[in-house]
């Protein structure tokens, strides 16, 4: 058995040579997954690896391949918004799956401030990740411009509003909002509000327009109340000035589960009973939507499968293969529960 090494005397690629019988160019173009190797060099070469306990340099390995093994996540929200929100775990879950199965690892990198921009722009033209995947991504969003410009493969979770060059995967949100919104008035509901966020980026305004479409000659712009983030706080608050402005109205379209939930307490704080008083319905179908009381009408996305799919663009970009600069839609549905 061979010696226990500690990390001053860690096995090098010689050591391997030397255990194996072969020569050091043998053991590279096995750890290279090179073929013009014999089946019986590769396993002596693999037999020695693990008997003299040698792990690969990666940051040698990097320097030959000029490959980072790794893919950046650029989440622009809150770093208080990226723990809350299961939407964005579940989209960083898919993400995390496609990369694993490829053997790349995943950086994630929180955009809250000017100088995390600054700091994530110099990281992201640094050579320290191969590729990145954009979720949140706003109107005049300078990350966005240095990734376009920089020709690094990246794809966008949603689609940015004014980014073009860079495939991406989403949901039709307008649809989606004007769906539901559609399913919230067929309940004879008259006052009908909405609590929008997200104005700056896609899902919001396709949220809002897909709501006011659907209203058609009764949208009545008083009772839209435009709110920063798709967070229970902002719910919260958007759901008090809707209850100021018209205390009588009679449904809610909350434009996440997260808005939805904290609509739902203060509209239970103000004595008003859900969905007896108030129908109200949210968007995501996340965790939200199920651990309020009642559990929320809603539109499910498959968070999970867009950031799979997103990372799929990643990684085909990298094996040189051609996505086009397009969307791509994943398929929604209405999850009607008790709360309209």
């Amino acid at each position: 058995m061979a010696a226990r090494r500690t990390p001053s005397t860690r096995a090098t690629i010689n050591d391997v040579a030397a255990r194996a019988g072969v020569s050091r160019g043998t053991v590279s173009r096995v750890l290279n997954s090179e073929v013009y190797v014999s089946e019986a060099a590769r396993t002596a070469v693999e037999a020695a690896i693990h008997e003299v306990g040698y792990v690969r340099n990666a940051a040698a390995r990097n320097l030959v391949t000029r490959r980072s093994q790794a893919v950046g996540l650029i989440v622009h929200e809150p770093h208080s918004l990226f723990l809350e929100d299961p939407n964005i775990g579940s989209i960083l879950l898919g993400i995390n799956s496609a990369l694993s199965e490829a053997d790349y690892q995943l950086v994630s990198l929180v955009i809250d401030s000017d100088r995390d921009i600054a700091r994530v722009a110099e990281y992201l033209t640094g050579g320290f990740v191969d590729g990145v995947v954009i979720i949140s991504a706003r109107a005049g969003d300078p990350i966005g411009q240095v990734i376009s410009e920089s020709g690094i493969p990246a794809a966008f979770v949603g689609h940015p509003i004014d980014i073009e060059g860079i495939p991406y995967v989403g949901i039709d949100n307008r649809s989606a909002a004007r769906a539901i919104t559609e399913r919230l008035m067929a309940t004879g509901r008259r006052r009908i509000g909405m609590i929008a966020a997200g104005l700056d980026r896609d899902s919001g305004q396709d949220r809002l327009a897909g709501f006011t479409e659907a209203l058609g000659d009764r949208f009545d712009a008083e009772l839209v109340v435009e709110v920063p983030l798709y967070s229970y706080g902002s719910g919260v608050d958007g759901m008090r000035v809707l209850l100021e402005t018209r205390p009588d109205l009679d449904g809610v379209f909350a434009a996440s589960d997260a808005l939805a939930a904290g609509a739902l307490d203060v509209l239970r704080e103000a004595g008003r009973s859900v969905p007896a008083d108030v129908g109200l319905v949210g968007f995501d179908d996340s965790a939200w939507a199920v651990r309020t009381q009642p559990p929320l009408s809603t539109v499910h996305q498959p968070a999970g499968a867009l950031g799979r799919r997103a990372a799929e663009l990643v990684l085909a970009q990298l094996r040189g293969e051609d996505v086009g600069l397009g969307g791509t839609f994943l398929d929604t549905a209405i999850v009607w529960r008790a709360s309209a």
